[in-house]
């Protein structure tokens, strides 16, 4: 059944809610860089999304004292949904994040307006707030963003690393926010870098 077959209710917010709803199921056919641990193919970004806010509710412990745990959970689950229009752009992909904050800036316009207005903004100030990266909350679930794809690559040979020709400096800049926000996973991240050149992954560089 297209969209344009849906039946609308006598209230118009539920039916843009609705809507919307039917839209981000579009997600699920975003492929990201990432491969499924089981190795069988990448994963969507619909699953990373899914993934991450689990992962922000696993970790609560170790968050930074004051970090409100929900709406970085929040973030998790929206962090993603631009990419419905403005497609994945990989974390190392120079030329590929030189038009990323314009095309995801489109897509937000075109995206969230289909909400009502006060739920749309509310979403978009949390989509912004994730991009910006400077508030407690953010950093948490920037953290969840970096650790997950790091743990599939640690356990698929360095899936998306290898493609990408990623170095040692590229990766440590990239997980830089783990270091001060979760240091308790730092030392993993440092123990799986070294072992990653060991293993020809990364460059040592």
């Amino acid at each position: 059944m297209a969209i344009e077959e849906f039946v609308p209710c006598i209230n118009e917010d539920v039916n843009k809610i609705l809507k919307f709803s039917a839209e981000i199921d579009k997600m699920t056919s975003v492929f990201r860089r990432t491969m499924l641990i089981d190795k069988s193919r990448c994963e969507n970004d619909a699953e990373h999304s899914w993934h991450i806010a689990v992962m922000a509710v696993l970790f609560e412990k170790f968050a930074p004292a004051g970090t409100d745990i929900f709406r970085a959970v929040k973030m998790c689950v929206v962090h993603d949904l631009v990419e419905i229009y403005a497609g994945d752009t990989y974390a190392y992909d120079t030329d590929g994040n030189k038009s990323k904050a314009e095309r995801e800036k489109k897509a937000a316009d075109r995206l969230f307006c289909m909400l009502p207005d006060e739920i749309g903004m509310k979403i978009r100030l949390l989509w912004e707030e994730f991009d910006s990266m400077k508030t407690p909350d953010s950093k948490y679930a920037a953290c969840m963003d970096r650790i997950q794809p790091f743990l599939h690559n640690t356990l698929t040979g360095g899936h998306t690393w290898v493609e990408g020709a990623v170095t040692k400096k590229m990766l440590l800049e990239r997980c830089a926010v783990i270091k001060d926000t979760l240091p308790e996973v730092w030392d993993w991240i440092l123990k799986n870098v070294e072992n990653s050149v060991c293993r020809g992954w990364i460059k040592d560089r």
